[in-house]
């Protein structure tokens, strides 16, 4: 399998780079991400080097079979990928977040924030609701 020397998701499959593997299949390793969202979250990277999820939608499939099949284990959860760096695709390999959620856990996805997805959360709407607040509120 062709790797690519400077990708590091390669080099965690190919075992030279640490990481916390959480389970390995055939086409497919799932490991816990440097900087997890929430207890549980992993990411699902093909063995096989592919950019994004429209790189080769074949190896996507099988990927996303693996995500899913973690995610079954979950009492919910979100499935996640990012194609581009405008979508806020950091590691150019594909990689699939999968995410268990809880009732209240208060984690937003990655469209709820304004700049990079890795800061605290702030949507449009509380930057709207805050403005309005700001412009009525009365001096003391």
């Amino acid at each position: 399998m062709p790797t690519v020397s400077d990708c590091v998701f390669c080099e965690v499959v190919a075992g030279t780079a640490p990481a916390a593997i959480v389970r390995e299949w055939p086409d497919a390793v799932a490991f816990k991400p440097l900087d997890p969202v929430v207890e549980g979250h992993v990411l699902v990277v093909p063995r096989e080097h592919v950019d994004d999820a429209t790189t080769d939608p074949v190896v996507t499939a099988y990927t996303m079979h693996r995500a899913a099949e973690l995610a079954r284990e979950m009492d919910h959860s979100n499935i996640l990928t990012s194609i581009g760096k405008p979508a806020t695709q950091s590691i150019f390999h594909l990689h699939i977040h999968v995410i268990p959620r809880a009732t209240g856990d208060q984690l937003m996805l990655p469209w709820g924030t304004t700049g990079n997805p890795h800061d605290p959360h702030w949507c449009k709407v509380a930057d709207a609701l805050n403005a309005k607040l700001n412009a009525t509120a009365r001096p003391r």
